[in-house]
């Protein structure tokens, strides 16, 4: 499998897109002021405690105060406790967790109201985004995540990815770890570390633990609630997870960020330097490789798979729902049952993928076309778990029902991703009357006039369809050449085949839209 990432850099967010033999199967967006992601780690401040939920809501710096169940508290949370109580008021060197005395475990059928009081001070990561009207989620469990490794502060443990087959490498590397690991800290080894050597290891924990410490420094001269560390960016975030021998190329069109992804590459396999690209090009990135056209065709509430098959996603605030339709596909098989497995087994493929891409989470009830062999059955629900395999979100999937229902759970962590694929038309803003075409330069270049004279902007972008691109800039008198000699100012146009005949936007020189 050939795997590419394509990063499209714009002034308000990071746009990540990622191809499998180049079919788009994930789609991140990252805002470039977005706060509260899963990972960062804050210092907050116990806001209320609620007895009947054995919970407690925590001042994080969230509109909404953060969700802590007594679950989340993790096992050895009196050390944890303890340890932040000794950083925040120790005077002279930092703490050192390899040196501290870690307390008992605390009563996993306890009660929130014994360990945690209104006021105290507590150290919290991120657990699941902000979602609709929902404050975070959190867990004072606090992980620290790098390529090859995870350390868990105040646990001696060391668990390896069950996704390591071999009993020999699974033990050589539990072995391994136990044998260099400091005191209290402990480790999940990733899947990637297989065959991975001592040394290289070895440099990960240390820098692991020494990111643990700069924490502890920072908690010292930190007031709650306020960001202690923050995750990795969603693109390296991205990189550290599933960069594999798989991946081909990652192109990115801006300078600045391809040179940090160049240098965090580097840094976790510098043997997979050489793929990050710079795109620089004139079309736009996601329009050069079809990405956009995939965002229009995959989205939405109808979906079109093989053959005239088709899938209707509903989308409630309990569950989704998926409905599989063989729409007008032509009977090739013999019989009905054959014939309903072949779309099911489709369907199933293109559910995976679409679970993927829109990250969908909770509950996920897909009625699948009737079928009424048991061992059709089986197969489809086996062929839906081969087809989830690759899905680094935690699943869970259960055998059709007697009514030929499939469940599907599926963790959420930030909310779902929704693009609006049905547009308001532009040319009649809805009214299904537009100006007459011969106006359409003039109310162009009118626009283009107070933009230039009132906003006092000397470059500007012009973005159209590809066909008003063209005749705009036909010739050597082009319409174009005459606005640059009557305004004396840079204009650029830019066709756009995202965009209807008489739809169009003006940006300045970076790209930031101008609001008419």
């Amino acid at each position: 499998m050939n795997n590419e990432l394509v990063i499209d850099v714009k002034a308000s967010e990071i746009v990540i897109a990622l191809l499998e033999d180049k079919q788009l199967v994930e789609l991140n967006k990252e805002k470039s002021n977005k706060q509260f992601s899963v990972g960062d780690i804050y210092l907050g401040k116990i806001k209320k405690i609620m007895p009947g939920l054995n919970a407690a809501f925590v001042d994080v710096g969230h509109e909404r105060d953060a969700f802590l169940h007594y679950f989340d508290l993790g096992p050895q949370f009196q050390s944890h406790r303890e340890f932040t109580k000794l950083v925040l008021t120790s005077k002279g060197p930092l703490p050192q967790l390899e040196n501290f005395s870690c307390l008992p475990d605390i009563d996993k059928h306890g009660k929130i109201s014994d360990v945690l009081t209104v006021g105290q001070s507590i150290l919290v990561q991120i657990a699941k985004e902000p979602i609709s009207t929902k404050g975070p989620r959190i867990s004072s469990e606090i992980s620290l995540a790098g390529r090859n490794l995870v350390i868990m502060p105040f646990s001696n443990k060391v668990s390896v990815s069950q996704k390591i087959k071999s009993s020999e490498e699974r033990d050589r590397l539990k072995r391994l770890l136990q044998g260099i690991k400091p005191k209290n800290y402990g480790i999940i080894v990733r899947t990637v570390a297989k065959n991975r050597r001592v040394a290289l290891l070895d440099q990960e924990l240390r820098l692991l633990v020494e990111k643990w410490e700069l924490a502890c420094d920072q908690i010292r001269k930190s007031t709650p609630p306020q960001l202690i560390m923050g995750e990795l960016n969603r693109t390296s975030a991205i990189l550290r997870d599933i960069l594999s021998a798989n991946f081909a190329n990652i192109y990115v069109n801006d300078e600045s960020v391809y040179h940090e992804i160049k240098e965090y590459i580097s840094t976790i396999a510098p043997e997979k330097e050489k793929i990050v690209k710079y795109y620089n090009n004139k079309i736009p990135i996601f329009e050069s490789f079809g990405i956009n056209k995939q965002i229009k065709t995959l989205f939405g509430q109808t979906v079109t798979i093989k053959n005239g098959a088709y899938l209707i996603i509903e989308h409630t605030e309990a569950l989704h729902v998926i409905d599989v339709n063989s729409g007008n596909r032509a009977v090739k098989a013999n019989d009905q049952e054959t014939n309903a497995l072949e779309v099911n087994v489709t369907a199933a493929e293109e559910i995976a993928r679409q679970l993927r891409l829109r990250d969908m989470g909770g509950i996920i009830v897909v009625d699948f076309i009737d079928m009424h062999t048991n061992e059709n059955k089986q197969l489809l629900f086996e062929k839906m778990r081969e087809f989830m395999a690759p899905d680094r979100t935690k699943h869970n999937i259960l055998p059709l029902s007697k009514f030929g229902l499939m469940q599907i759970t599926r963790q959420r962590v930030r909310p779902e991703m929704n693009i609006e694929t049905t547009e308001t038309c532009p040319a009649c803003g809805g009214s299904g009357e537009v100006t007459p075409s011969i106006l359409f330069i003039d109310e162009l270049e009118n626009h283009l006039s107070y933009i230039i004279r009132d906003l006092k902007l000397s470059q500007i972008i012009m973005k159209v369809h590809p066909y008003v691109a063209a005749f705009l800039n036909k010739g050597w008198w082009s319409i174009k050449f005459q606005w640059w000699l009557k305004y004396k100012s840079r204009i650029k146009i830019q066709p756009d085949s995202s965009y209807s005949y008489l739809d169009y936007h003006y940006f300045d020189k970076n790209e930031v839209e101008i609001m008419l």
